[in-house]
């Protein structure tokens, strides 16, 4: 196998979402679930998200970028690929670690959704009380 060919893995957690992501040298083709990223995504702001790892390491045409992203909202989404993304690029090149580590990139966001507690709305809120 080439070694052009070769795809290099990164996994990426947001939320409940999930993401997949594949690079290889190319040309900056950026598909997510077989889809171009600015299909995919409508807003601006996720797709900015999506290309940051590339666009802080100074790599945004250079590598091929296939996504596979499931669960959660698209922004959780777009949080995931950040992450995978960026753990890829760091495998393919360790060089690229402190620009990485530097806009925290290569750690994961811990903040899940609270879970709802008994007696009450929500995991906050809850029911009104009324005195009579």
């Amino acid at each position: 196998m080439a070694e052009d060919t070769k795809f290099i893995w990164g996994t990426g957690r947001r939320k409940s979402s999930v993401a997949r992501a594949r690079i290889r040298k190319g040309t900056g083709k950026f598909l997510v679930n077989r889809r171009e990223l600015d299909e995919y995504f409508g807003r601006d702001r996720d797709t900015f998200i999506a290309r940051l790892p590339l666009k802080t390491t100074k790599t945004l045409g250079k590598y091929d970028v296939f996504i596979n992203v499931q669960g959660g909202g698209l922004t959780g989404q777009a949080g995931a690929i950040c992450l995978g993304v960026a753990r890829a690029l760091y495998k393919a090149d360790e060089s690229l670690a402190e620009g990485l580590r530097g806009a925290s990139l290569l750690t994961r966001d811990s903040r899940m959704k609270e879970r709802k507690k008994y007696g009450q709305k929500g995991a906050r809120a809850g029911f009104q009380w009324t005195k009579r």
